[in-house]
């Protein structure tokens, strides 16, 4: 009934709204609707009692879910989480954390107990709390000589069709170009055996030969994973320890951009579509995970225009 109630408010305030995006604000609703069962256990009694359970996708995880269970550890009130594989170090917060997923699930997305799932009309959000990763992961063993600029890429299928945003070899040759001599740039796309698969499958680009072949300073994280000089337990925990030590990003719309609005710093977000351009998210929600600076390039030239800032500036 509730959810039925919820969807004739939305369509009667927004039914001018394509249904690709209209059914997003319903969710948002319905998510601040199952908040207020547990107005006294969390405001009230605040004792340990919440279970947060996720196997959706990487960005959400990141831009709700883990901030959530934050908040809940702040709050006193975080009992367990659970996750995917290689997500312990995500949440080095929490008093029990369990992998007990081996994929993520498109369907796991649409998990209502959390206070946003996806996209939101409203980023104001309650019972989210910015997760202090640079702090955390911060270390002294990937330090270099020049500071360090990651260039995180994907390339992945995307709405069940080919890659769509993504740093093609032009682009790559682009940023090294113009920023190779004034950063140390460590260049990741994590491959398919390193990463919890998810609703996409990573193809291949065969930019690490053409790397090593004519940017030999570039540094690959493929080839500092290798070497795993800080002894991380699984790549994600690796990630994090080398953005921790970073302050520029440039990354790709989704999980890499996510992650790398995480550390502080700058990010320069190439996001050719996606329902986050509606919702504004690289305006409103991505600058809330760690304070970066963001900068959403929809298409090439907006990203070299964004390039040349880097170039520009210390």
């Amino acid at each position: 009934m509730i959810t039925k109630l919820i969807s004739l408010y939305v369509r009667l305030r927004f039914g001018k709204l394509h249904h690709d995006v209209r059914y997003y604000y319903r969710d948002t609703y319905y998510c601040q609707f199952i908040q207020w069962k547990y107005f006294f256990r969390d405001y009230i009694f605040k004792k340990k009692y919440k279970t947060i359970s996720f196997n959706g996708e990487f960005a959400p995880e990141l831009e709700f879910v883990i901030p959530f269970a934050y908040w809940h550890f702040k709050n006193g009130t975080l009992l367990k989480t659970e996750a995917a594989k290689f997500t312990s170090e995500m949440y080095f917060f929490s008093p029990n954390h369990q992998e007990v997923f081996d994929v993520r699930t498109n369907e796991g997305n649409y998990n209502y107990e959390t206070p946003r799932i996806l996209y939101s009309q409203d980023y104001d959000m309650k019972k989210w709390e910015k997760v202090p990763y640079k702090a955390h992961f911060k270390n002294d063993i990937y330090i270099f000589d020049k500071p360090i600029l990651m260039v995180a890429n994907r390339y992945n299928t995307e709405w069940d069709g080919p890659p769509i945003s993504f740093f093609s070899i032009e682009t790559l040759q682009y940023i090294f170009d113009s920023l190779g001599e004034k950063y140390q740039i460590v260049y990741n796309r994590p491959k398919a055996k390193n990463i919890t698969s998810d609703t996409s499958e990573v193809n291949d680009l065969n930019e690490y030969d053409w790397i090593k072949e004519n940017y030999p300073a570039i540094v690959l994280m493929d080839d500092l994973f290798f070497e795993n000089k800080i002894k991380a337990k699984n790549y994600n925990h690796f990630q994090m320890c080398v953005y921790a030590n970073a302050d520029k990003f440039i990354s790709i719309h989704g999980g890499t951009a996510a992650l790398a609005s995480c550390f502080e710093g700058s990010n320069i977000i190439l996001s050719k579509k996606g329902p986050e351009h509606h919702f504004g998210c690289y305006q409103k929600l991505f600058p809330k995970l760690s304070n970066a600076k963001i900068y959403h390039a929809k298409n090439d030239e907006e990203l070299m225009n964004f390039v040349k800032i880097y170039a520009a500036n210390s």
